[in-house]
C-alpha cells in the first residue's frame, strides 16, 4: 500500500485545542487520576424530558427517514419563528439551511463561499475553530487582537484597519467563546457604519450562546441593529448551547437565498440531510416552553458570579465578568515568569495550563489557543462544587509559585 500524504487542507490546520483537551481530561480520569475539569464546553444539564419525549414520539410514527436538505416542514417553521421573534425580520424557507450542528453550518457556508486568497477577518480572542476552518477551505484568516481596553470586542476602527480589497467575511461571536463578552446596539450601529462603506463584505454572527445572556431583556443582534445588512449576514445558531442538545448535533443559519443554496447543494453531497430524530428534538425545543432555558441562565448567573470572585482572589490573576455564554477569559500574566517548587520556569499560558493540571488536577484550557494570551479559558458550564474546589485548588497552586 503507498504511503498515504494528507491533501494540503488537511496538513495546514490544527485539531481543536478544545476537543484536544477534553481528550486529555479523559486519559487521565482513564488513569485514575480525579481531574477537576473546567475545560468543557457543553451545559451540564440533560436535555429537556419534552424534547427527549419530541423524539421518542417521532421514533414511534416512524419518522426515521431521510427528510428534505433544507430540513421538515415542522422544524422549518420553528426556526422561521424563532428568527422573527429574536430579530423582528421576517425570513423565508429559501432563507435558512440546517446541519449537523452549527459547528458543520460554519464550515459549510466558508465552503460555499471562500476562494483562494478571499479573507477572513477573526477578532480575538476566537473560537478555536474559526482560523482552521477558514484555512480548510482555501480563505486567509485574518486575525485582529481585541484586548482588555476593548473589553475583547472588536472595535469600528481596528474593523475598517483590517478590510482589504480581499475581505470576503468579518466573523462576529456573541456572546463570545472564550470571554462571554456580547455587542451593545451601539457598539453594533459603529460596525455597521463601517461596513456599509465596504458592501463587498459579508458578516457571519455566530449567536450559538444567544439566550445565555445575564443583560436585561433580550441581546440586540446586527440584523435587528442594521437591517439593511440583512442579506450580507449569516446568523448561525444551533439548538446545543441554549437546551442542553450538543450531541444532538442540530444547527441553522439564516441568510441571503443564493448563499443558503449553495449551503444546501453542498450539504445535499455532505450528509443527505440533519438526522430526522434530532430535527423533531429542536423543532419541540424552539417552539415548545422555554422555561428551561430561564432556570438554566439563572443557575449559570449565580456560577459565573462565584468563578468570578474567587478568581479575582486569587493574587496574580484577574478577570472581567462576562455578560454571557459559560465562559471566563482569565488573565494570568501576574503569574508569568514565576517558578515552580521543581524549578519549572511559567514562561507562558500554556506552561502554566500544564502546571494547573499537574499541581492542582485542574484543567483549564490556555489562551494562546484562542488567539490571545497570556490567559486561560474555564468553563463554568459545572456544578458550584467543582467550580469552588477547582478555584481553591488553582489558589494553592499558585501560592506554591516562587
Amino acid at each position: 500500500m503507498p504511503e498515504f500524504v494528507p491533501a494540503s487542507r488537511v496538513s495546514r490546520i490544527k485539531s481543536s485545542a478544545s476537543v484536544a483537551a477534553a481528550a486529555r481530561v479523559r486519559e487521565l480520569k482513564a488513569e485514575g487520576r480525579r481531574i477537576l475539569d473546567l475545560t468543557v464546553g457543553e451545559p451540564d444539564f440533560d436535555t429537556p424530558e419534552h424534547i427527549k419525549a419530541a423524539a421518542v414520539e417521532a421514533i414511534t410514527r416512524g419518522e426515521t427517514k431521510y427528510t428534505s436538505v433544507t430540513g421538515t416542514p415542522v422544524l422549518q417553521k420553528a426556526i422561521l419563528q424563532t428568527l422573527e421573534l429574536r430579530t423582528g425580520l421576517h425570513y423565508t424557507p429559501a432563507e435558512i439551511a440546517i446541519g449537523g450542528g452549527a459547528k458543520q453550518v460554519i464550515f459549510t457556508a466558508f465552503m460555499a463561499s471562500l476562494n483562494a486568497g478571499d479573507e477572513v477577518i477573526v477578532p480575538a480572542p476566537y473560537w478555536v475553530s474559526y482560523p482552521d476552518m477558514v484555512l480548510a477551505n482555501d480563505g486567509t484568516p485574518v486575525v485582529v487582537p481585541c484586548g482588555e481596553d476593548s473589553e475583547f470586542k472588536l472595535t469600528p476602527g481596528a474593523l475598517a484597519g483590517a478590510i482589504t480589497g480581499r475581505t470576503k467575511w468579518v466573523i462576529l461571536n456573541a456572546p463570545s467563546n472564550p470571554t462571554g463578552a456580547v455587542y451593545s446596539r451601539a457598539e453594533l450601529r459603529g460596525l455597521a457604519d463601517v461596513l456599509a462603506v465596504h458592501p463587498h463584505v459579508s458578516v457571519l454572527a455566530d449567536e450559538i450562546y444567544d439566550q445565555i445572556y445575564f443583560g436585561d431583556g433580550k441581546l440586540a443582534s446586527l440584523v435587528e441593529v442594521a437591517p439593511e445588512l440583512k442579506d450580507r449576514v449569516l446568523a448561525v445558531n444551533g439548538v446545543s448551547k441554549a437546551y442542553a442538545m450538543t450531541g444532538w448535533r442540530l444547527g441553522y443559519a439564516a441568510g441571503p437565498a443564493p448563499l443558503i443554496a449553495a449551503i444546501n447543494k453542498l450539504q445535499s453531497q455532505i450528509s443527505s440531510c440533519p438526522s430526522s430524530v434530532s430535527q423533531a428534538a429542536a423543532a419541540a425545543a424552539l417552539a415548545g416552553s422555554q422555561d428551561f432555558v430561564r432556570d438554566s441562565v439563572e443557575t449559570y448567573r449565580k456560577r459565573r458570579d462565584t468563578a468570578v470572585a474567587a478568581l479575582n482572589a486569587v493574587d496574580g490573576l484577574s478577570c472581567a465578568t462576562p455578560d454571557g455564554a459559560f465562559y471566563t477569559y482569565v488573565n494570568c500574566a501576574g503569574v508569568i515568569g514565576k517558578t515552580t517548587a521543581e524549578g519549572q520556569v511559567i514562561s507562558n499560558d500554556q506552561d502554566f495550563t500544564l502546571y494547573l493540571l499537574d499541581a492542582a488536577s485542574v484543567a483549564v484550557i490556555q489562551g494562546s489557543a484562542y488567539g490571545l494570551g497570556p490567559y486561560f479559558r474555564i468553563s463554568y458550564a459545572t456544578s458550584l462544587d467543582v467550580i469552588e474546589e477547582s478555584i481553591a485548588a488553582i489558589d494553592k497552586a499558585v501560592q506554591a509559585l516562587i
